[in-house]
């Protein structure tokens, strides 16, 4: 069966072929990856992107952190917009702006310009194509699959996340100086134009995924998602698994200077927390919480987990001889953290939210971390980050946001 949207009109997910429905996961998850390593690129190419854009450590945070407080605003409207767009829309022109932007970023201009396109991007990238990211997935499956979708989800954006990775390192290690850092953002560029173009094609037209009769920005929709009795505890549920994978990621250090861990099983800890764990924790916890019927719960067992780990943490004693275990409760920790964090936004199906304020109710849920990546963004210290870049290159590492950009690697 074709994968072309075209001419079919409005259509449920039962009217898609199974092929059509994983490819329209596939690209998603892809996107969600993909379209913010352009903005994140310093976490990992730090010194190459500064001397090719002639920035210093603070130009460089100024940037980044340009671009998070927009994202931070435009995250709530970005679920309005999608409940008020069509998902093909909303992707192909969020994708396709967004490479236009990286091209001209491409060009190496000056600061000044820079600052105006990561604040164009934060438009583009989050207000236009975020709301995308939840709301196809939710498209393509019955409400009691979402779990599972979301976790397989989150380990193709892992894994494309990693590639990409590996292709910039290598783009970097092959070409020196100023054209490196060209060349590497007219790649990204591209391949984010290429998911602009296959997004216009493959999305359809889903039936009830806007409602046609109602006004373009209704103050009305908005209060009533954040009235829906089940949105606020998703909210919460959602700020919770945000808020410990995030504390995850200082789990590293802690090997360092409590442990004093060998660098080198420090740097084998690292990429499997970081990368090795979401290719397995997404799909498993997903069939878990699709297999019981309460992602709720789920969820709930995986903060149980990660107690359990964390007082194993404070009753180990910080000895050197001790540092293989403490490797292992780390990535335990890592494996729990990120099995929660991955379906963090199932209860929205969980509790039935009806598609017409999907978006609004997914832009509430994403709201809770913007000031937090705003704020992480804003730290710029030269000294560390120059450790922590030398770090991540040493993984051949990609940033990670998952909100998309959430998950930039603080090792």
């Amino acid at each position: 069966m074709s994968l072309l949207a075209k001419s079919k009109g409005e259509v449920t997910y039962k009217e898609l072929s199974t092929l059509h429905k994983w490819a329209l996961v596939v690209l998603i998850s892809m996107g969600s990856s993909i379209i913010y390593a352009p903005m994140y690129l310093k976490n990992v190419f730090y010194d190459p992107l500064m001397q090719a854009l002639g920035a210093t450590n603070a130009d460089l945070g100024l940037m980044v952190s340009a671009y998070g407080i927009a994202a931070m605003i435009c995250y709530l409207p970005s679920g309005i917009v999608a409940d008020k767009f069509r998902m093909r829309t909303l992707a192909w022109v969020g994708f396709i702006a967004t490479a236009v932007l990286v091209f001209v970023y491409a060009m190496l201009p000056s600061v000044q310009i820079c600052l105006i396109l990561f604040v164009l991007m934060g438009v583009t990238s989050i207000l236009v194509w975020w709301g995308t990211r939840f709301k196809v997935i939710r498209l393509c499956c019955e409400e009691n699959e979402y779990a599972s979708k979301i976790g397989i989800s989150y380990s193709i954006y892992g894994v494309t996340g990693l590639v990409i990775g590996l292709i910039n390192a290598g783009i970097i290690a092959a070409i020196s100086g100023s054209a490196g850092v060209q060349a590497m953002l007219i790649f990204l560029g591209v391949v984010i134009a290429v998911l602009g173009v296959v997004s216009f094609f493959i999305i359809p037209d889903f039936k009830g995924e806007i409602n046609k009769d109602a006004k373009l920005f209704s103050v009305k929709e908005a209060i009533q998602a954040i009235k829906h009795p089940g949105v606020i505890w998703a909210c919460v549920a959602y700020f919770a698994c945000y808020a410990v994978y995030q504390g995850a990621t200082y789990t590293t250090p802690y090997l360092t200077q409590c442990f004093n861990a060998d660098g080198n099983l420090v740097n084998i800890v690292g990429l499997i927390r970081t990368y090795g764990i979401g290719l397995i924790a997404g799909p498993i916890v997903g069939f878990i919480a699709t297999k019981i019927k309460s992602p709720s719960k789920t969820i709930l067992g995986g903060f149980i987990l990660s107690i359990a780990v964390l007082v194993g943490f404070i009753l180990f004693p910080q000895d050197p001889s001790g540092a293989m275990v403490a490797s292992i409760l780390v990535v335990v920790f890592g494996f729990t953290t990120y099995c929660a964090f991955s379906i963090g936004s199932s209860p929205l199906s969980e509790v039935k939210i009806p598609m017409a304020i999907f978006g609004t109710a997914s832009g509430l849920l994403s709201v809770q971390r913007a000031g937090s990546v705003a704020k992480r963004d804003a730290r710029q210290s030269g000294a560390c980050q120059c450790l922590r870049r030398k770090h991540l290159v040493q993984l051949c590492a990609q940033p990670r946001n998952s909100a998309p950009h959430a998950r930039a690697a603080k090792q």
